[in-house]
């Protein structure tokens, strides 16, 4: 039996139509009817997908685009990369069909096989020039063969779907389309109620020890734990408050369970999740695995997203140009205090201790602090050059910029205890000061500075000078052992003191990157070299010059003993090199440990 919901309130005037085409070679394929197209049509791709700072090109998947009217055939013409003009009259419903490959596992693009199929809008549905603001349907088919095996699952809204989920479905506009991931296949599903807005939880991949009431439990006391952040005690669905009212209605998660990936993309209504099987909770379990941490980070991560950057956003993002770069030098905020919230709020909800949310930020701290880059660009800076340089890592990247995510959650982490040292006030407050006075809505870095002063009772400018507009260190230390935390020495691992990324594997020595004023730069080793051995004079006591073969860096003081220097042997491209390296004196890396629980207790309680 068909499953209705409330009809759009007008015809649609753009409805798209998704078929999976060939499973076996991952083809969907699209038709898009226009009821009222221009003169001479224009079509787009979008190049990105907003959360995802890269343009990627999806049009390069797009192929056989044809358009009718009626029974007539019309010329299609591609302008540049990603438009076409079709050569079609005014008023007369215009047909255009087109085929797109589907094989990016990400949750950023597509995929389609015999096991599963999903669709961002960015990837598959043509944007209507003149029409972006058009009310659309997307019809979505069940593939041939799949009986009821199959299932459809996205946060768009139901206009006529079958019980499995397939159908038409309703939106606004090219936007809500674009932000609403469709997800396909024999998933496992669960639903459940968090203060009164409905969610649903849907699992590809998953393995026969899955835990799903575990992972459900686990998300609903997060989302809890995230609308009483924001909306405070009274938060449900329909408060007479308005302020206590969360801004989403539904909510989907869509988690695709792999061999070997992690990472989440945020949308208003939903999100799309990647993780590694074995991260998932399993059934009977005495010790969930360290991954499901992680997972359980990456589900806040996500989730805190639906009001940090979905709805309270950066002034740039106040309508988005899918057709080029968006720019803006506010990701440290929406990215980075995200980041900051997202373990935190865990702990606060009881699914962390403070042993386990201090390891967690250690592992940020000593990113960030292992970071050559910090000290040649600005978080700011690197939020507005986030399109070159972060999701296009190189073995420079270390050295040449600093991720808006880990800093911009120490710069968060740094001002909330500021507030925290001066008074009553929070970050906490902050946030939700920014919230009411947007609307939840675009904000600026002067909006965002005026609700730290408003909370704070001064200005925060220096702070923002320093932490954010600057390269200097940010005053971790003496700020939490205000707040109860140790911060320790420990000895660094050898790569690091060394001044350099590796990778060990299959007995091999391979360098990865080479930080900036490290021993290893000053010897002359550079990304790609694999570091076959090490060779040392004759020395004291009567020791004999002798070579030595490494397979691991930990390696290294055995053959070394007390040697000060050394020559390394390496390999680069398939010439033989000899480097003389000055053993540098140990190194610490930073370690975060519980010192006064009472204080402790006051941030993170």
């Amino acid at each position: 039996m068909a499953r209705r919901a409330a009809a759009a309130p007008a015809r649609p005037a753009l409805r798209y139509r998704v078929r999976c085409a060939d499973l076996h070679a991952h083809l969907f394929e699209v038709e898009l009817q226009i009821d009222a197209p221009a003169a001479q049509q224009r079509v787009t791709l979008p190049v990105w997908i907003p959360g995802s700072y890269l343009v990627r090109e999806f049009a390069r998947q797009l192929s056989d685009l044809t358009a009718t009217q009626g029974r007539r055939g019309v010329p299609v013409v591609q302008q540049d990369k990603a438009t076409w003009q079709i050569d079609c009259r005014a008023g007369e419903p215009l047909v255009l069909r087109y085929r797109v490959c589907a094989y990016d596992h990400s949750v950023r693009t597509a995929w389609l096989d015999a096991q599963r199929g999903f669709f961002n809008g960015t990837s598959l549905c043509l944007r209507v020039e003149g029409q972006a603001d058009a009310p659309c349907t997307l019809q979505i088919d069940a593939p041939a063969g799949t009986a009821d095996r199959w299932r459809c699952a996205t946060a768009l809204r139901p206009v006529k779907v079958d019980r499995q989920g397939f159908g038409v479905y309703r939106a606004d506009d090219y936007d809500e389309i674009a932000d609403s991931p469709v997800e396909l296949g024999p998933f496992w599903s669960a639903e459940f109620d968090v203060l009164g807005v409905p969610h649903r939880f849907v699992v590809a991949g998953a393995a026969a020890g899955f835990d799903g009431e575990r992972l459900i439990a686990d998300t609903k006391t997060i989302c809890e734990a995230q609308m009483r952040f924001w909306h405070g005690a009274k938060a449900r669905a329909g408060a007479r408050d308005a302020a206590a009212r969360p801004p989403h209605d539904r909510y989907v998660f869509m988690l695709n369970a792999v061999g070997d990936s992690y990472g989440g993309l945020e949308h208003r209504h939903s999100t799309a999740l990647i993780c590694n099987r074995t991260d998932l909770p399993q059934r009977g379990a005495a010790k969930q695995a360290e991954g499901y941490t992680t997972l359980l980070g990456l589900i806040s991560h996500e989730y805190f997203h639906t009001w940090n950057v979905k709805r309270l956003r950066p002034a740039e993002f106040a309508r988005y140009d899918y057709g080029q770069e968006n720019y803006t030098r506010l990701l440290w905020f929406f990215e980075g205090f995200t980041s900051y919230y997202d373990d935190l709020l865990l702990r606060r909800a009881g699914l962390l201790d403070d042993a386990t949310y201090l390891k967690l930020l250690t592992r940020t701290a000593n990113q960030v602090l292992q970071t050559p880059g910090r000290h040649a660009q600005s978080v700011a800076e690197a939020s507005f050059d986030a399109w070159i340089k972060y999701y296009r890592p190189d073995e420079q990247m270390p050295n040449a910029t600093v991720s808006y995510y880990t800093k911009g959650a120490l710069v968060a982490l740094c001002l909330d205890l500021t507030l925290r040292s001066e008074g009553h006030a929070t970050l906490d407050d902050v946030m939700r000061l920014l919230w009411q006075r947007s609307g939840g809505g675009p904000v600026d870095e002067a909006q965002i500075a005026a609700a730290f002063e408003a909370v704070g009772g001064r200005s925060f400018a220096p702070e923002f000078r320093r932490w954010v507009h600057g390269t200097g260190e940010l005053p971790l230390a003496g700020l939490l052992a205000a707040h109860g935390v140790a911060a320790l020495d420990e000895p660094a691992q050898r790569a690091q003191a060394l001044g350099l990324r590796v990778e060990e594997k299959n007995g091999s020595v391979t360098v990865k990157v080479v930080l900036r004023g490290g021993a290893a730069e000053k010897a002359g080793f550079s990304a790609n070299d694999e570091w076959l051995g090490i060779e040392l004079p004759a020395g004291r006591g009567g020791r004999t010059a002798e070579a030595w073969r490494i397979s691991r860096l930990d390696d290294l003081p055995l053959y070394l003993g007390d040697a000060k220097k050394c020559t390394a042997l390496v390999a680069r491209d398939r010439r033989l090199l000899r480097l003389p390296l000055a053993i540098p004196p140990a190194q610490t890396t930073l370690r975060l440990a519980p010192r006064d629980a009472a204080l402790l207790h006051g941030w993170l309680g």
